[in-house]
């Protein structure tokens, strides 16, 4: 089945991302500020960032993973392209809007650094001014936190949130015979990412199917759908189809993740999941020759050898 697999590369970029432990009374809740603080986060292109799910941590998550409260948790990653010239403030920023405004008013949750670096954000400092000089430091759950009143209690958010490089823009396309088929390989691939720490598929459910290309005839436009790669327009005047026959439906997923061997891994398992969906016709990855990225991941990385 592997001959299905082209001998190409997706062409990832590097980021700069960061990481927060959101955790909650149960998994309800703990979705549902989830959701909110990953929504509106599936490209860079129009988001402030590109936000998702890394993994569910401590009860009812990685078993390797525990919470410092002993609750259900999930690890969050927000990411921005490194070649913004704004990139730390513009990522600083996102950060602070997406937990000010949708873990800090969801009920019962609270907010904890995933990690430690040399740089980072001071954001619990920053939304702390949120509790109108009654806030506070204390030490809860072994470490120092930043302590706001509100109506429904009282919010616990750690004081420094440390950011990385990073990369994003890894990626995968599954042309297959039916929609359906696609979606499902999509999907598969997916559910493989999910079981690698360090990775998030952003985009609704991970799934991207207005897969696009750089630029457009509209000269206010920078992004536009990728017209070579569109099974209705297969034979269109005008258009170079790239599709190949038999092809109805080409779905893409997005891997963002710490590194480029932690997309690369999840690149692989993603691929063996969807390779055991009937109706794949072809697995491959969009790039542009190297002209918007050096991460190169390779869909068969052993034609490739490093170096």
């Amino acid at each position: 089945m592997t001959d299905l697999v082209e001998d190409t590369y997706a062409e990832a970029f590097r980021s700069i991302y960061t990481e927060f432990l959101i955790t909650a009374r149960d998994r309800r809740w703990l979705d549902i500020a989830l959701n909110a603080a990953t929504g509106h986060g599936s490209s860079s292109i129009m988001c402030d960032c590109e936000a998702g799910l890394d993994r569910y941590v401590g009860p009812g998550g990685d078993p390797s993973c525990s919470t410092p409260d002993g609750r259900p948790g999930a690890i969050v990653q927000l990411h921005v392209p490194r070649f913004w010239k704004n990139r730390e403030a513009a990522l600083e920023k996102a950060l602070l809007a997406r937990v000010c405004q949708n873990v800090l008013t969801c009920p019962t949750t609270r907010c904890f650094a995933a990690s430690t670096g040399e740089n980072y954000f001071r954001l619990g400092r920053k939304l702390a001014f949120f509790g109108d000089g009654f806030e506070k430091i204390e030490q809860r759950y072994d470490r120092q936190m930043w302590v706001v009143p509100t109506m429904g209690g009282e919010f616990c958010i750690d004081r420094r949130f440390p950011w990385f490089d990073g990369v994003m823009g890894g990626n995968l396309w599954f042309m297959a015979t039916s929609e359906e088929a696609s979606l499902q390989a999509a999907e598969a691939a997916v559910a493989a990412c999910e079981g690698i720490p360090g990775v998030i598929t952003p985009f609704p459910g991970g799934v991207a199917a207005s897969g696009s290309k750089a630029g457009s005839r509209y000269k206010f436009l920078f992004a536009s759908t990728n017209d070579q790669f569109c099974p209705t327009l297969k034979g269109h005047p005008g258009v170079e189809s790239k599709i190949p026959d038999g092809v109805a439906s080409v779905m893409e997923i997005i891997i963002n993740g710490r590194d480029l061997a932690t997309v690369s891994t999840a690149t692989q398992a993603s691929i063996q999941a969807a390779l055991q969906v009937p109706g794949i016709v072809r697995i491959t990855a969009g790039n542009y020759g190297g002209r918007l990225g050096k991460s190169w991941v390779w869909l068969k990385p052993e034609n490739h050898p490093a170096g």
